[in-house]
């Protein structure tokens, strides 16, 4: 697989390649995790609280704005995402995500999410009118839909219980208007958890990774370091090996390592790991 980091719009860098046969591909933008609510609180916090910078400031509650989600049923053959893209491009859509699903089979379904998108019909008709499409449909985006990811990586009798906080939490918070959905994978070796790390930050929408084990470390470690380069925050259980060390934070009761961990996603909470002055709970 590839990750490739470009400073060109998404549509223009598709436009770049119109040869490129893609089996399958999975693209985002990191901009959710950044862009934030300017809000006024007056909070009493505990005393291990610090208050955080404007910088921040968790995404805004999913809401109705142009955003959508598209998916296109084309028969299969190079070049394809080519021109959906271009078609995209000159309706001037912003393209966050794209999934070619049904890889392989005749007719592919290439999924698109697209933000800052007025004129949804004229691109519809557009897209029905290229080469091989046989249906369009369009779909609320998927971030309105399962929103935030919280990614529960390890063994499976630690994983059940981190996976039993995390949903109450997710519960409480999605009945308050919010999108938070959990997703699950029991696994061991440090070869195969350590690739489960670094996948994680190439999936769409991924807010908090939690490790729930009783041992991780060695390449585990430098996993975790580096997907917390690229924005994503990661909760380890209090565990033998190094990989705690490279966490943003430790919590040692697992069902409350996931309910932190939704509460790290969630914006109708007001706690975010930045504002911890400990690290190990």
């Amino acid at each position: 697989p590839c990750l490739l980091d470009s400073p060109l719009p998404t549509p223009l860098l598709l436009l770049a390649y119109p040869r490129i046969g893609a089996l399958s591909l999975t693209m985002f933008g990191a901009a959710g995790r950044s862009q934030g609510l300017v809000a006024a609180y007056c909070i009493e916090l505990p005393a291990h609280y610090s208050m955080p910078d404007n910088q921040d400031a968790k995404s805004p509650i999913p809401s109705a704005d142009n955003s959508v989600s598209v998916s296109v049923e084309i028969r299969r053959s190079k070049g394809v995402l080519h021109e959906l893209s271009g078609v995209i491009f000159r309706h001037g859509g912003d393209v966050s995500s794209v999934a070619i699903l049904d890889s392989g089979s005749e007719i592919e379904t290439i999924s698109f999410e697209i933000n800052e998108l007025a004129d949804h019909a004229g691109l519809l008709e557009d897209l029905r009118s290229v080469s091989g499409v046989q249906r369009v449909i369009e779909n609320p985006a998927m971030r309105r839909i399962f929103g935030k990811r919280v990614i529960i990586i390890g063994g499976g009798a630690q994983v059940g219980q981190v996976a039993v906080g995390a949903v109450a939490e997710a519960d409480r918070h999605n009945l308050r208007g919010e999108r938070i959905s959990v997703d699950t994978i029991a696994l061991v070796g440090e070869e195969n958890i350590a690739e489960a790390v670094r996948a994680c930050a190439r999936l769409p929408r991924v807010r908090v990774l939690v490790l729930a084990g009783a041992l991780m470390g060695g390449d585990i470690e430098t996993a975790v370091r580096e997907v917390r380069e690229r924005g994503l925050e990661v909760i380890s259980l209090n565990m033998a090996g190094s990989a705690p060390d490279a966490a943003d934070l430790v919590v040692t009761d697992a069902v409350q390592a996931g309910v932190m961990a939704v509460m790290a996603a969630a914006s109708t909470a007001t706690f975010r790991i930045s504002r911890l002055k400990r690290r190990v709970f």
